[in-house]
């Protein structure tokens, strides 16, 4: 919002963001991957957790790239589509798995359908939203989706640990 109000050039700052919050969402997948195997009790599948590093490393690399343009507010739609790829097969391995059991933990049952359409929302503002900036707006829902996310979780730590404990 200061890039809009502050005739200040925050172009590198608001990249650095950008970036950093890039490698940030890629991380809470993961986490997203190991909160599912503890809170299911599965054990890591080789092939899961392979493909779940090949992905998350895929991503972190072609973030780094400097055709990103993330210190000239670059809206490169080719970059990005090609860093996304890896960070939406990301995603869709965690609704995947999440689907799969949401009958067994009645706390998660939703945990596929936020993380689903954060990247419905998501999706447009990765690829289109330098070409068309009122796609910007849809992070907004996104990010619901997100508090949606941490609040389910916060209560399967506070409730369901207070549960154990009595």
């Amino acid at each position: 919002m200061l890039n809009y109000f502050v005739a200040a050039d925050l172009t590198a700052a608001l990249g650095v963001g950008k970036l950093v919050t890039s490698l940030t969402m890629t991380m809470f997948y993961v986490y997203m991957y190991y909160i599912y195997v503890d809170y299911y009790g599965e054990k890591n599948e080789k092939r899961t957790i392979t493909t779940l590093y090949v992905f998350t490393t895929a991503r972190i690399v072609l973030c780094l790239f400097p055709q990103n343009g993330w210190l000239q507010n670059s809206s490169d739609v080719t970059w990005g589509v090609l860093r996304n790829l890896p960070f939406v097969a990301m995603g869709v391995m965690i609704v995947l798995l999440y689907y799969r059991n949401r009958s067994k933990a009645r706390r998660f049952r939703f945990i596929w359908l936020y993380v689903a359409l954060s990247f419905l929302f998501y999706i447009p503002v990765a690829t289109a939203a330098g070409i068309v900036p009122m796609l910007g707006m849809l992070m907004l829902p996104k990010t619901v989706c997100y508090i949606l996310i941490l609040a389910t979780f916060y209560q399967a730590v506070t409730v369901d640990a207070e549960r154990k404990s009595v």
